[in-house]
């Protein structure tokens, strides 16, 4: 069921689709990625550019964005009054997790090109070949549920509200469809077993989809053990100020250990600089808590990496668990936030046995050279060789696997049940201790 209506009229805004810009949240980072200043005001590092051989600063450029243009959402000072005035008037949805990290990219615009929840067509085009109705890669669908009682009544608008009741934005009501959700979840995560995370957030879905544009008064709060995240205008403001005509993304939702650093210094060796970015939106259950996640990559920024090329942001996104499609989703938004290249690793963005080990990397292959706008850095699985005496993979290392230290994640959660830490091979001495520490903490 598909119900259309005109958009909302809202003069001094592009027409609804995608397209239109407001400005920034107003952090900006300084080295680590820390608040300081005003939206797109970088804390000084090295100067932006590099000198060409007359000694004169050459301009450093940043990728496209998906689309074209950074799409944010964020409701201009002088407008945000009104708006807010109105929208406690409005019929009210509050949001549950993932809608409220879809919110906040959509603020900020990692979701380029969109500008709000996808209508009837849009959805169908992402769900059925990966892509929107007028071809534009994009492989995850970003739907917003409503109760029907809610729209019984015909709203052209809706507020968007957290747990509590803040409200946090209005939306368009554009277009009213209701999709299968069966049909959806065996597209996008390519299984209808409802032990897969994202085919059980799919079916647990509870009233027709609303899409239209969104237009944000306020980001969601943040716990601020999770640190700075950063926009995407603000990460390519930084690295513009570093000078960086190159940058790889590197996305995790779990804890840092040695084979991710590993694949973090192999990217150093090819990029001018690398955005740890790790997910902190909705996660399973049994994910390591977002807040220790950070505190892991702080202790280990410290000392193992070179500061002036790392930039360390929390990455507001929920995980979908969708394995290939997601990995080419969060390279498109990396390419958001200025990145050239994208690290893809082992089962990225993988659950269970649902995926096969690399058929994310392979994912890539099905779009022509150009067409993402971003290169894939494809690693095979890291581990530590006891006879090599280094970390290294099977294509450097010839010795048998019984010379390797690989922990799997329950491996590692029974280690630190046990009261134990992950060998030193496995995890840095610093981030064993924070997770075993943490740990202790979760269960006491």
């Amino acid at each position: 069921m598909t119900a259309t209506r005109p958009p909302h009229p809202d003069p001094g805004r592009p027409a609804p689709g995608r397209a239109g810009t407001s400005p920034a949240d107003g952090r900006a980072p300084n080295r680590e990625g820390s608040p300081a200043g005003s939206a797109g005001t970088p804390a000084s590092h090295s100067p932006p550019g590099s000198r060409g051989p007359d000694g004169e600063r050459t301009a450093v450029h940043s990728p496209r964005p998906h689309g074209g243009r950074l799409n944010e959402r964020l409701v201009p000072a002088d407008r945000a009054e009104a708006l807010a005035g109105e929208a406690v008037r409005l019929p009210a949805v509050a949001l549950d997790g993932r809608a409220l990290a879809d919110l906040e990219c959509l603020a900020v615009g990692a979701f380029s090109p969109l500008t709000g929840f996808l209508g009837a067509a849009d959805h169908t085009a992402v769900v059925e070949h990966g892509r929107l109705d007028d071809g534009t890669v994009w492989t995850l669908p970003v739907a917003l549920a409503v109760p029907a009682e809610v729209l019984a009544a015909g709203p052209d608008r809706l507020a968007l509200t957290d747990q509590a009741g803040t409200v946090l934005a209005v939306v368009d009501v554009e277009e009213v469809h209701d999709p299968d959700p069966a049909t959806e979840a065996k597209l996008v995560f390519e299984t209808d077993d409802p032990a897969h995370p994202g085919v059980a957030a799919t079916l647990a879905r509870r009233g027709p989809l609303v899409g239209g544009a969104v237009q944000v008064l306020r980001l969601p709060a943040t716990p601020a053990e999770l640190g700075p995240r950063l926009t995407p205008a603000q990460v390519r403001a930084e690295a513009a100020a570093r000078g960086w005509r190159t940058m790889a993304g590197f996305q995790t939702r779990n804890p840092v250990h040695r084979a991710h650093e590993y694949l973090h210094k192999v990217a150093l060796e090819q990029v001018d600089g690398l955005l740890l970015h790790p997910l902190v939106g909705e996660t399973k259950d049994d994910d390591v808590p977002a807040g220790l996640r950070m505190a892991c990559y702080r202790v280990l920024l410290d000392d193992y990496y070179p500061a002036g090329r790392v930039l360390l942001s929390a990455f507001p996104a929920a995980m979908r668990y969708a394995g290939p499609r997601e990995a080419v989703f969060h390279a498109l938004v990396r390419k958001n936030y200025g990145c050239t290249h994208f690290i893809v690793g082992r089962d990225h963005a993988g659950v269970g046995n649902w995926y096969g080990t690399y058929a994310a990397q392979e994912a890539f292959d099905a779009y022509d050279p150009g067409e993402l706008g971003i290169t894939p850095l494809r690693y095979e699985h890291a581990f530590f060789c006891r006879r090599c005496e280094a970390m290294a993979t099977s294509r450097t290392c010839p010795h048998q696997p019984s010379t390797r230290v690989q922990l799997s994640g329950t491996a590692v959660r029974e280690l630190l049940g046990r009261g134990q830490l992950p060998p030193p091979q496995f995890s840095r001495p610093e981030v064993a201790r924070l997770l075993a520490d943490g740990y202790r903490a979760g269960r006491g």
